[in-house]
């Protein structure tokens, strides 16, 4: 992106100095020149020359530099031609020459179909095909032939109480994050690339859930589809929308529990709390203002559907909440120099650090 913007300055300074009225005055006797016919030009030409020619040998300066400067399109002499009268072929010097008017390179038509954006991700994407396939097979038990399962949606009867639908979204979500990011880095950032992401995504999404469709304990949950074309759909839509990605984050707030992480089970759903954060930085009217570090929260997560807390008596809840955060990249890592400090402020923009925020039920 610094390439293209320097490109695109440097052509910009080149447009401007185009308009300097010397340069005017110079192109108009070029044409006017040019409409009187190659012979009256050569006429002009050759007695301009002897008359540059009669001054530089009274001055010791360089004849050759001199006829360089008096020529004009279709009337370019030499010395010693003028001096037999003889011509020689006309060879047009004005204009700017091609390394004094550079274009800026264009690399997104070379990738502006769907194929040749996907090659460019083909690595990764097979990376991210390799990881599912592992990590399925390494939490399959058992198996039976492909069936559907209708899990429902946020319903007290649903085992998770719908936070394992938002965990699918924000998968697909980030997936499709992550493969568009990739895209734009290799393509200097093609069109397109936010649905190219957001395909790729889904489907590797649908692969995953294959396997759940032939496990015992699961099954094919269209639930689960809607959720990740849902999550992909909203990347397309924070990218393609101009200033949405300044102003809207999806993000996972994990609260630490007793194991401080868990990574399966419903103890694994119970930490997981999502949310859209509203950027107040993102808006112009509030940049100079130290509103920019404020974010206006607004997000669900459910508690008492754990086998402990059934154990203990609890009710399943389902929660809403919004509250105000403290947005951390704008204060710390807006302009980051350091590979670890961009990276972190990245990081910041899908999750969201625990007690960072304040929130209301």
């Amino acid at each position: 992106m610094k390439m293209v913007g320097m490109l695109r300055l440097r052509g910009g300074k080149r447009a401007r100095s185009l308009i300097n009225p010397s340069y005017v005055a110079c192109w108009l006797l070029i044409c006017g020149l040019a409409t009187w016919g190659p012979a009256h030009a050569q006429s002009l030409a050759t007695a301009d020359l002897a008359s540059r020619r009669e001054k530089s040998e009274s001055s010791g300066r360089n004849i050759q530099a001199d006829m360089a400067m008096a020529s004009m399109p279709g009337a370019e002499w030499d010395l010693a031609n003028a001096e037999s009268g003889s011509p020689s072929p006309p060879e047009a010097i004005v204009g700017p020459l091609p390394s004094e008017n550079p274009q800026p390179a264009n690399g997104n038509k070379r990738y502006a179909s769907f194929g040749s954006q996907v090659g460019t991700v083909r690595w990764e994407t097979a990376g991210i095909f390799a990881y599912i396939t592992a990590s399925q097979i390494a939490v399959t038990k058992g198996t039976r032939s492909f069936h559907f399962q209708d899990e429902g949606w946020f319903g007290k009867s649903t085992k998770n109480l719908g936070v394992d639908k938002l965990t699918h979204a924000y998968n697909s979500y980030l997936l499709t994050e992550l493969i568009q990011a990739r895209i734009n880095r290799k393509t200097g950032g093609a069109r397109g690339s936010a649905l190219t992401a957001a395909i790729l995504a889904s489907g590797l999404m649908a692969y995953s859930e294959l396997y759940d469709a032939h496990k015992k304990s699961s099954g094919f949950s269209i639930q689960d589809v809607i959720f990740n074309t849902g999550g992909a759909t909203f990347s397309v839509l924070r990218n393609t929308i101009p200033g949405m990605k300044e102003k809207v984050d999806f993000r996972l707030l994990l609260m630490p529990n007793s194991e401080i992480y868990t990574f399966k089970g419903k103890e694994h759903y119970a930490q997981q709390r999502f949310l859209l954060a509203v950027q107040l930085s993102g808006f112009e009217e509030f940049q100079k203002s130290p509103l920019r570090f404020v974010e206006l929260h607004a997000g669900y997560y459910a508690k008492g559907f754990t086998a402990r807390d059934h154990e203990q008596g609890e009710i399943p809840q389902r929660k809403l909440f919004f509250g105000l955060g403290l947005n951390l990249k704008e204060l710390f890592f807006k302009t980051p120099r350091s590979k670890i400090g961009r990276a972190t402020g990245q990081v910041l923009d899908y999750i969201q650090i625990p007690y960072t925020a304040i929130h209301v039920d």
